[in-house]
Parts: C-alpha cells; sequence; structure tokens
C-alpha cells in the first residue's frame, strides 16, 4: 500500500504543483496530451456538435464503415445469443458526428421464456426498430451525471472532498463507516461491497437504514470494490447540502444549462414508444417481478427509491450523452453554457487509485480500461458502462468521443456476457484516427490482432566492422504488459534470438532506456526516435516482434525510417527502394494512416 493509500493524502502526480483546497477550491496543473494525429484546431474554440463527414472530423471513413458492421455482427448469435436486439453507435472527433447510425430493434421482445431460452417476440407490426433518438436507460453511466454534480459543488465550496462523508450524514457513521470519505465514494474505495437490495425494505426509511448499519468488508482506502452503494451515499449527501432532489439537481445544473432535452430521470408515459424496451423482469434472474419493463427504470434498487439514484436512472439518448462528453472535452463549456470549470474536469479524469493498478478512477469516471475502452484506452482515456448495455468513452489525446447504446438485457440479462461490442467499437474507432509517417507516405504497421504475432525483419547485414547503430521512428500503443514489442536480432539464421537494447527520445523528454529491448503500454501516442547499437556479425538480422494476447489489444505499434549505419556506411536504408523491397513483414502492413 502506497502512503497516499494509507493516509488519505492526495500525490503530487494526482494534484499538480498547486494541490486541492478542502474547501472546495479546485486547482490542476494542466495534464500534458499526447494526440495520435494533431486534433482538430478546433479544440480550443470550445467547439459545439453538428454532423459531419469523416474527413471533417479528422478520421478515415474505412474504419468507421467497420464500426458499424462490427456492430452489426453482435445482432445475431454472440456466440448463441445475440448481444443486443439493437444499439445507437455515436463517434466522432472535435466539434463533428462523423457517424450516428441506429441498428438493429428498440424493441422486439414482450416476454422471456426461460423453459425454452428463447425470446417471445411482438408482432412484426408492434415492434419498434432504433432509431437516431432512441432513449436509453443508461443504468451505470448514470454514475457520471451524479459525479459531476458533486464536483460542481466542490467548485462552490459547499463539498469537501477529502470530508468524511459522516460530517454531513451523522447516521452515516454506524458499523464502522465513520473514515469513508467522499473521495472515496468517488472512486470506489470506501471499503462498501457490491450492493445490497434496498428494494426488501419497503419504505425509503427502512432502505436508509439498510445502508446506515451496512459494514465496509475492508478498511476504507485499502481496496479498490465497485459499488452501487458508493454513489446512492452521494446522492444523499447532495439532496443534504443542496436541500433540493437528485432529478432537480440533475435538471437545474446539468441538462437544462446544456440544452439536454432528452435526458432525466422518470420520463414521461409520451416517451414510451421513443425508448429502448429492456428485460422481462422476474425472479429468480431479477429481484423483483415487474413484467417487460419498458420505459421505467431497470435497476431494482433505483426502482424502488422512485426511480431516482445517484447509481442509476438516468435515461439519454446518444445525442445528448454525446454533448455532455464534449462538454468535458470541452473543459466544461458547451456553447455559451458553463457547467463545470476546466481545473475540476482535469481533477475527474485525474486517476486517484494510483495504489490500485488496473483499477484507475477519476472522481466518477473509470480510466484507461481496455476492456470496454479496447484501443481507445489511454491514461487520460475517461468513461463508464452501464449494466444495460450503454457506455460513454471520451479521449483526450485525439478529441473523440464513442457512444454505444445498447438494449443487452432486452429480453434478459442471461444472453450476453462481456463487452464485445464496446470494445471493437472503440478499436475501430481508435483506427480511425489517423497515425501519420514520419517520413514518406507509408510507415510499417503492426495491426491490431488478439493473439497474433506480428514480425518485420530486415535482411541479413555484415555488422562485424564494430560500431553500428540502428536508427529509426518508432510509435507504440499497447496493451501494458500483455502485449510486447520486441526488437531482437541473430547471427545463426534463427535459431537463436537475442533481445537488442534501445534508447528512445521525444522533443521535451529526457532519453528512455530499454534494456530489455522491448517496449509495452502507453507512450503518448507520438513518435519517438529510437537509436540502438548492434552486436558485431557476419550475418546478423534484425526484426520487430509484436505478440498479443487473447483478450484486448491497443492501437498497436508502427515503425518508419529503418536505416543501420557502420562506421564505414550505410548497411541499410528503408529509403533505398532496392533495400525496402528486401524487409520481410509477416503481419505487419505498410501504413499511410
Amino acid at each position: 500500500m502506497t502512503g497516499r493509500a494509507a493516509s488519505g493524502e492526495l500525490t503530487r502526480r494526482q494534484l499538480g504543483r498547486a494541490g486541492l483546497a478542502l474547501g472546495g477550491a479546485l486547482t490542476l496543473a494542466p495534464l500534458p496530451a499526447g494526440p495520435a494525429e494533431a486534433a482538430p484546431a478546433t479544440v480550443a474554440h470550445h467547439p459545439t456538435l453538428r454532423h459531419g463527414s469523416a474527413a471533417r472530423a479528422g478520421l478515415l471513413p474505412s474504419h468507421l464503415r467497420h464500426l458499424v458492421t462490427d456492430a452489426e455482427a453482435f445482432l445475431g448469435p454472440s456466440p448463441e445469443h445475440p448481444w443486443y436486439a439493437g444499439a445507437v453507435l455515436l463517434a466522432g472527433r472535435g466539434g463533428t458526428v462523423a457517424l450516428h447510425r441506429p441498428i438493429g430493434m428498440a424493441v422486439r421482445y414482450r416476454a422471456y421464456d426461460e423453459k425454452t431460452d428463447t425470446g417471445i417476440e411482438f408482432p412484426a407490426g408492434e415492434q419498434i426498430p432504433m432509431a437516431e433518438d432512441t432513449v436509453f436507460d443508461l443504468a451505470s453511466v448514470s454514475k457520471l451525471f451524479t459525479s459531476i454534480l458533486a464536483v460542481q459543488q466542490m467548485e462552490r465550496g459547499a463539498l469537501e472532498l477529502e470530508a468524511k462523508v459522516a460530517s454531513y450524514l451523522p447516521d452515516f457513521a454506524r458499523a464502522g463507516k465513520q473514515d469513508i470519505t467522499i473521495r472515496q465514494l468517488l472512486t470506489h474505495t470506501s471499503g462498501f461491497r457490491a450492493w445490497i437490495p434496498l428494494y426488501s425494505a419497503p419504505a425509503y426509511e427502512e432502505k436508509l437504514q439498510l445502508i446506515w448499519n451496512e459494514a465496509p468488508v475492508s478498511p476504507p482506502g485499502t481496496a479498490y470494490l465497485y459499488s452501487d452503494l458508493n454513489l446512492i451515499s452521494l446522492q444523499l449527501v447532495l439532496e443534504r447540502i443542496t436541500g433540493r432532489s437528485l432529478d432537480v439537481l440533475l435538471r437545474d445544473e446539468i441538462t437544462a444549462p446544456l440544452g439536454l432535452r432528452r435526458t432525466r430521470y422518470n420520463p414521461p408515459a409520451s416517451w414510451r414508444p421513443k425508448i429502448a424496451a429492456t428485460e422481462d423482469a422476474r425472479p429468480p434472474w431479477s429481484g423483483l417481478d415487474r413484467g417487460l419493463v419498458w420505459g421505467e427504470v431497470h435497476d431494482e434498487n433505483a426502482f424502488s427509491l422512485g426511480g431516482v439514484a445517484g447509481h442509476a436512472g438516468v435515461f439519454s439518448d446518444a445525442w445528448d450523452l454525446a454533448v455532455l462528453g464534449r462538454t468535458l472535452l470541452n473543459g466544461g463549456v458547451y456553447g455559451r453554457a458553463r457547467i463545470m470549470e476546466p481545473e475540476s474536469v482535469e481533477l475527474m479524469f485525474t486517476d486517484f487509485n494510483t495504489a490500485f493498478p488496473g483499477d484507475e478512477h477519476g472522481l466518477g469516471f473509470e480510466l484507461y480500461q481496455h476492456w470496454y475502452m479496447g484501443a481507445m484506452a489511454t491514461p487520460r482515456s475517461a468513461g463508464h458502462t452501464g449494466f444495460t448495455g450503454t457506455s460513454l468513452v471520451l479521449d483526450p489525446t485525439t478529441d473523440s468521443f464513442l457512444v454505444v447504446l445498447g438494449n443487452s438485457v432486452h429480453p434478459v440479462r442471461s444472453w450476453r456476457s462481456g463487452s464485445a461490442p464496446r470494445v471493437a467499437a472503440a478499436n475501430n474507432l481508435a483506427r480511425a484516427v489517423p497515425v501519420r509517417p514520419v517520413r514518406g507516405r507509408r510507415a510499417w504497421f503492426s495491426g491490431m490482432e488478439v493473439s497474433a504475432t506480428a514480425t518485420l525483419t530486415l535482411p541479413a547485414l555484415d555488422t562485424s566492422s564494430g560500431r553500428t547503430r540502428l536508427r529509426c521512428a518508432l510509435w507504440w500503443d499497447t496493451e501494458p504488459g500483455a502485449d510486447v514489442l520486441v526488437l531482437e536480432a541473430t547471427a545463426d539464421g534463427g535459431t537463436a534470438w537475442q533481445p537488442v537494447p534501445f534508447t528512445t527520445s521525444r522533443r521535451g523528454e529526457d532519453p528512455r532506456q530499454h534494456p530489455s529491448g522491448s517496449v509495452t503500454g502507453w507512450s503518448g501516442r507520438v513518435w519517438h526516435r529510437l537509436i540502438a547499437d548492434l552486436p558485431a556479425a557476419r550475418r546478423l538480422v534484425l526484426r520487430w516482434r509484436y505478440a498479443t494476447d487473447r483478450r484486448y489489444v491497443g492501437r498497436g505499434a508502427y515503425v518508419d525510417g529503418l536505416r543501420v549505419d557502420a562506421a564505414d556506411g550505410v548497411l541499410f536504408d528503408e529509403a533505398r527502394p532496392a533495400d525496402a523491397a528486401r524487409v520481410e513483414a509477416v503481419g505487419w502492413t505498410p501504413s499511410a494512416d
């Protein structure tokens, strides 16, 4: 455990030079962005959204087309049942929404037959196809709205990040919760278990008693455990300090200023034909016997709380979610409306869970999660998923945003598993962001396949004179630890390969040594200059080897400008057509993007 986790203090990395005043004044040193390609110039002008072409967004259209076709594949067996009955896909960059596509059905099944594990469909004339403006139950994506409301109150000095929750809610101190802080609620490090059946208590006061009497399963600050109880507790704090209910806060502080007309708790009955249906909710898979849930919140606890809850209950459509994402990428402003200060957005996108690698978390936002962000995942990428099949991913490094809204519990939650459609969509959007070669029109690209090994091999070179050096440009972004790019050499025709240590450097930073001859993880999505001293041999063969595991991938690796110099001249130069023709690429392709 780090000192921060043990003491509750905030680290320099998390809060920058200025730190955070507990009275609510938020000040952060700006976090550097490392774009794959310079983000569109409109970023500095706080763009508002409009539909436009992929080219206008600075995206490659072929990969947006793949995003749609890949998403459509999950309307079929995935692997046994459809992952969702339908979805709305929205992707863009800067101020341009380059993709906004509905697929499948918003309402297809009237019930689920557990005996045959089949969905009972509505008659064809009563089924409703997805539309661009179909409204979805966002499920846990609702937590982002609650988190934004909390940070707004911090800006105003009404809420303190490091304050004890019990200082606002005295009854919360029961059962060993007296030391839990607001920050721990927002980062899921409070010690709460994942959930409790609040719906089992008939009256509101009895539900509160269940929360007051709930004991942490681990000491606060010592472990990461995602829990709905964190955001429900935060809801109670917000309602106490503002004197307003959470749905009123949402309307007053977020949806009205931003003009989000399709975002609210408890949508009216008139919205029902435009809402995606969710589950045929009955025991034993559901805690409540409700039949087809359509137009009401799916989550049982949120339903029992009257549809208004800190962890679930918000309904919205893809465009409104994109506006929210654009607002955050703009630093808290959209058009003439500012709902947060830029420093507050930085705070929400800052990792507070450095003590728990793999569970990176800002205030409310999850960070760097390949399991649903796919190749969009970077240390700066922020987002959230919802149990009903929803997700939002924001990548500040490329100024891109992705909304995937699916009704994946329609007709029943057991039909889907994992986040394969989210990952596929994110991979395609990440691939759509160009990586420009350092020189010329093409660079070598490793691809983004899972369970794959790609090699890029130079012809045999005589390095026996010594003082031989490889130079090239290198770009990499891989799933940390799991996917590795290695520079290696053989002097015996390939019987034994040995790693070749190298040094990388980029403008404004000190050179980095790579004694293992390999790189993995995040490199800033910018080109690095590479230098490697090569061993002496009569026939030395160099190759790049990129290996991925079977689960997730990053954006991949690029190599450009390969050149080998010796004391007596140039041994290899990719810029010479004859030399380039001798490169053996297995799994690597010359890429102009």
